[in-house]
């Protein structure tokens, strides 16, 4: 009798152990290890009356992972994910995808969550990134693009929000690099 105790306790145990570690990989970004893209839609449903989108991109991350590797290119993508991880103002960091990342920022405005996101952009595009591959060990500055948006009346969902953010993202890239851009 005992021992049949102790085998359920172990498999309660491992089962709980398993459902949680199904939910970290479901939820979580195993590489950088920000909440990934479920989790993000999953705080989404969740949103208030006011809310604020960032949408992030690294500059010219094909031409780096051609250049130094893709190693490299994944070392680059913790580095970022780290600092945005540390966003202020509120903010929560998700991997997105490839390498976009969105912040989203609840309950706040976009000329609060533009200040929190320049601030970020600024801390990574002034952190080094040592480069040691077999080609080269070099220090090199990764800088990102950023398209910040606020949720509006006529915004159907999150959704809509988000897509408006992904919008100024690209409308930045084509004016130029390394900024921060509101609509």
């Amino acid at each position: 009798h005992g021992l049949d105790i102790a085998f359920l306790s172990i498999s309660v145990v491992i089962f709980s152990l398993l459902i949680r570690e199904s939910y970290r990989l479901a939820f979580y970004d195993e590489l950088t290890e920000l909440p990934g893209r479920r989790a993000l839609i999953e705080d989404m449903a969740k949103l208030g009356m006011k809310y604020s989108f960032a949408m992030t991109d690294i500059d010219h991350f094909k031409k780096f992972n051609d250049t130094y590797g893709h190693d490299t290119g994944d070392e680059v993508l913790k580095m970022v994910a780290s600092k945005l991880a540390n966003v202020s103002g509120g903010g929560k960091a998700y991997r997105y995808g490839g390498e976009e990342f969105v912040v989203l920022f609840p309950g706040v405005d976009v000329n609060e969550a533009f200040i929190h996101s320049d601030v970020l952009r600024e801390v990574i595009a002034t952190s080094a990134f040592n480069v040691r591959n077999k080609k080269t060990t070099k220090k090199i500055f990764v800088n990102i693009s950023i398209g910040v948006v606020q949720n509006k009346s006529t915004d159907k969902d999150p959704f809509a929000v988000m897509k408006r953010a992904d919008n100024a993202l690209y409308k930045e890239k084509k004016a130029g690099r390394n900024r921060v851009i509101k609509a």
